[in-house]
């Protein structure tokens, strides 16, 4: 007789009254906070690093366009990697890589280290402990509650790297840019003996079911795939889908995501909004305003693309947000004034709210087996335009002495996605159940 759903019952003996899953949990959501902060933690540092060691625009720049394309390439081969490592190694090698790199960057002496270092050392290490990784947590542990926690566990890749801003810009403020980059490592290094304590590869690692699930529906350990298999399975799929038209829309789309995001607001607003006159920790903190409305935009755009057309939406929010970036060189100055807190919450509202509609576009276009691969891959396609903008923007402010042309740009291309938003196929008719 099987232990009733929701109870989380062990195999053996009663569960602690703090079930072991929502711990693991716990500690996934501060790994993913911290390790989603600290990629993003070189906005906040540009400026900074420039003037202490006399870099250009586009030498930094160049150093966080690297880490955001090897942040998203990662993405596909993320789970087939993780697979054969291991959850709780992956977290450990993790957070020792982004130490190091960090540590390594207050010694540094020439642009290239800092690519090396924050570009392709970080990069592949915040790369690991991404999305994907909470997900395979959450789907190891959890079987009530399920949704909830993969929610959570977004929200913490989503918005830790905006509300986290704020606090390494008073450390750069007070004690200068090496500083904030001690406190990243003795932060991750803060973060191991929880990891290692807490994280666990499977519930039955330590005798125990999936929370919520009953003995009738555990089932044993399925031997991984070889990683050699799965990166192939995967090359395979992209190989399937690349040049078909739904692939194209939705990876060009979220390009322009990625571009209109991570890409110049994440990178440059902190260093565009210096250039009007106004403090680094000012702007830091409008990026954590973002964040906290990026949980509302978030949430609500999951409640509607259950009910609305996940295409019409997608052209509501790539449309708001151009016209949001292209008011950007108007809007700032020295003073936080009330538009500009208006276009900030609109940054927030749709920052990840692009996220729900486009998963279910890729399982309407290529079928509920694909989806997965598929999204990883247009989740590369994100990050890449990332990349690209974040480059592209620092040559801009390199060539003309201003950001204007790169908002400019970025709001176009917003725009321009709101449109091919549309041309998307229809997503399957929903059936409505009977009362």
């Amino acid at each position: 007789m099987g232990t009733p759903a929701g109870a989380g019952a062990a195999v053996a003996g009663r569960r602690p009254r703090v079930d072991r899953a929502w711990l693991v949990a716990a500690v996934t959501f501060l790994v993913l906070l911290a390790s989603a902060a600290f990629r993003s933690s070189l906005g906040v540092l540009l400026v900074p690093i420039e003037d202490d060691l006399g870099w250009s625009r586009t030498d930094t720049s160049f150093a966080v366009s690297l880490n955001l394309v090897v942040y998203g390439v990662a993405a596909p081969f993320a789970a087939a990697l993780l697979e054969r490592v291991g959850v709780r190694r992956t977290a450990v090698w993790a957070l020792v890589l982004i130490a190091v790199g960090c540590l390594a960057t207050t010694v540094m002496s020439a642009p290239w280290q800092l690519s090396a270092l924050w570009g392709l050392v970080i990069g592949v290490a915040t790369g690991s402990v991404a999305l994907v990784f909470g997900a395979i947590v959450a789907n190891r542990w959890f079987v009530a509650r399920r949704g909830l926690v993969v929610g959570i566990l977004g929200a913490a890749w989503a918005t830790g790297q905006l509300i986290f801003l704020p606090l390494l810009a008073a450390v750069v403020d007070a004690f200068g840019w090496r500083a904030a980059a001690l406190t990243i490592t003795l932060v991750c290094a803060a973060l191991l003996p929880a990891v290692v304590a807490v994280l666990r590869d499977r519930p039955e690692d330590v005798g125990l079911l999936p929370y919520g699930a009953v003995a009738e529906e555990s089932r044993g350990r399925e031997a991984p795939p070889s990683a050699a298999a799965a990166v192939l399975h995967a090359v395979t799929v992209l190989r399937e889908v690349l040049w078909t038209r739904p692939f194209l829309l939705l990876a060009g789309t979220f390009f322009v995501c990625g571009w209109t995001t991570n890409g110049i607001i994440s990178s440059h607003f902190v260093p565009a909004a210096h250039d009007h006159g106004m403090h680094a920790t000012t702007a830091a903190g409008l990026l954590a305003v973002v964040g906290v409305f990026d949980i509302v935009g978030t949430i609500g755009s999951g409640w509607l693309t259950d009910r609305l057309d996940p295409r019409l939406l997608l052209g509501v929010y790539y449309g708001l947000r151009g016209l949001a970036l292209l008011a950007v060189p108007a809007l700032l100055g020295p003073h936080v004034d009330p538009p500009l807190l208006v276009v900030v919450a609109l940054f927030g509202l749709d920052w990840v709210a692009t996220v729900p509609p486009t998963v279910v576009l890729c399982r309407t276009a290529f079928g509920v087996e694909r989806a997965g691969i598929v999204f990883g891959w247009v989740f590369a396609a994100h990050m890449i335009g990332a990349g690209v903008a974040a480059a592209a923007s620092g040559a801009m402010r390199a060539a003309s002495g201003d950001y204007t042309s790169a908002w400019v740009l970025a709001g176009a291309l917003a725009v321009a996605a709101a449109g091919a938003s549309l041309l998307l196929p229809r997503p399957e008719p929903r059936v409505t159940p009977a009362v």
